[in-house]
């Protein structure tokens, strides 16, 4: 009897503490399942923020660095070829006496046409994505002429001299500029330009950044040679 007794004894604790344990085993479970959430919801938040914050830098990283490739001299070369005829003439005695002396000469120059990109100056606001360009540099032009006189018709009362060489020269120059800026010299050298600001655009559009010049968001390489000839 008395060991019927201790085995309904054991049967009743048995009853009692297995669901017990086994109620204690699913919260434990329930409990761990919970920690291990929340450590990976701030664990992903924490490495997120990290890796914006990276991708940030390295964009600006980036674009820090196609700016300076772009800031450099760019340069385009022409030939220019001309025969000009220089006249003087000195009047003597109330205009009754002239003195004419004139030159016939052969021009060839040679020209180029340059944008220094180093002195582009441009802000880049991390916050708003934006690259805000304030100023770019007119045109350099630089002509080199090399003058042949053909033939030199002076008189004693009025003779070539340093003056007129340098009155030459300096009309000589004029010439060719006037000349040079409806010629596809100066295009050539503003698309070239263009092409190089390109780069900039692209980038800023491949990175889902924002390109503004003069106050307007450009988007397009036409709206930016638009700009330019404004």
């Amino acid at each position: 009897m008395a060991t019927r007794k201790n085995q309904s004894t054991e049967t009743q604790i048995k009853n009692v503490l297995v669901p017990f344990i086994q109620a204690i085993g699913r919260s434990g479970k329930l409990i761990y399942i919970v920690i291990i959430g929340v450590v990976l919801y701030f664990g992903y938040q924490y490495f997120t923020r990290s890796s914006n914050t990276s991708t940030l830098e390295y964009n600006s990283a980036l674009i820090e660095k196609q700016l300076k490739n772009v800031s450099k001299l760019v340069v385009t070369e022409g030939h220019y070829s001309q025969v000009m005829t220089y006249k003087d003439q000195k009047n003597y005695f109330m205009d009754m006496v002239s003195f004419e002396k004139k030159a016939l000469m052969v021009v060839n120059a040679d020209v180029t046409v340059s944008y220094d990109l180093s002195q582009i100056k441009y802000d880049i606001n991390e916050t708003t994505k934006t690259i805000t360009i304030k100023n770019i540099p007119e045109a350099e032009m630089k002509i080199s002429p090399d003058v042949h006189f053909y033939s030199i018709d002076e008189s004693y009362f009025n003779p070539f001299g340093t003056a007129d060489y340098n009155k030459i020269n300096k009309k000589v120059k004029a010439e060719i500029a006037k000349k040079m800026e409806k010629s596809k010299l100066k295009t050539n050298a503003e698309n070239r330009l263009i092409s190089e600001l390109s780069k900039i655009l692209i980038l800023t559009n491949t990175m889902d950044w924002t390109l503004q010049y003069n106050g307007e968001v450009i988007q397009t390489q036409t709206a930016l040679k638009g700009k330019l000839k404004t």
